[in-house]
């Protein structure tokens, strides 16, 4: 079992609430391409992120995957789904192996969420979401491509190294072949550079397309 004191929801619980939340809760691994729960699949566990890096997409009438954001540790996952009790609006797939705790979540509610400081963080998350759904519309309804393109290595520079470009592109609702002539238009504009193997990002020369 991992130590919950690890996990920021949990740091100031009590030896005694600590073996309670052990008592319904443990820990999933998973391998790459699995999925953590399926888009109308109904929650019975509060998931927390613990290792890897999970993908969380919708599926169109088309069948077409529309990404909605990657999640790295530690974060729950879909939590509101648990709060309102509604289906998971969306699928989660570890893009990574990876590992969660799973929490008994009627018992979690009846039990901790009467914790102010249990609440305060799960609160917190909540908070993160809505910033998150807020980008999505923004960077859908708002800005053209290659603003977004912009965006997002500005401020996922992580993500933009580590991710391959036909996923980043999913994650833009764009199209790879797009999205490759974004990359282009910044290459020979000096804004992304590639030196051997390094990649040089010039976020100075960037800013000017966000």
């Amino acid at each position: 079992m991992v130590d919950a004191r690890e996990i920021y929801l949990f740091r100031h619980l009590s030896d005694e609430q600590l073996k309670k939340l052990q008592e319904i809760s443990f820990i999933k691994e998973f391998k790459r391409g699995e999925l953590l729960f399926y888009e109308g699949e109904e929650p019975r566990y509060l998931y927390i992120l613990l290792d890897g890096t999970i993908r969380v997409y919708k599926t169109d009438f088309k069948g077409n995957e529309i990404t909605l954001h990657y999640f790295h540790p530690v974060n729950m996952i879909a939590e509101v789904a648990n709060f309102e009790d509604f289906p998971y609006p969306a699928t989660a797939e570890f893009e990574t192996d990876g590992k969660v705790l799973a929490i008994d979540y009627s018992r979690f509610r009846n039990e901790f969420l009467k914790d102010p400081e249990v609440a305060f963080n799960v609160i917190k998350s909540l908070a993160y979401k809505i910033r998150i759904l807020n980008d999505i519309i923004i960077q859908n309804l708002m800005m053209d491509a290659v603003s977004r393109v912009a965006k997002f290595i500005d401020e996922h520079e992580d993500l933009f190294r580590e991710l391959k470009h036909n996923k980043v592109a999913s994650l833009l609702n764009i199209t790879p072949e797009t999205f490759s002539r974004i990359l282009k238009k910044f290459k020979d504009q000096n804004i992304i550079e590639k030196k051997g193997k390094e990649i040089i990002i010039h976020k100075d020369k960037l800013k000017k397309y966000i």
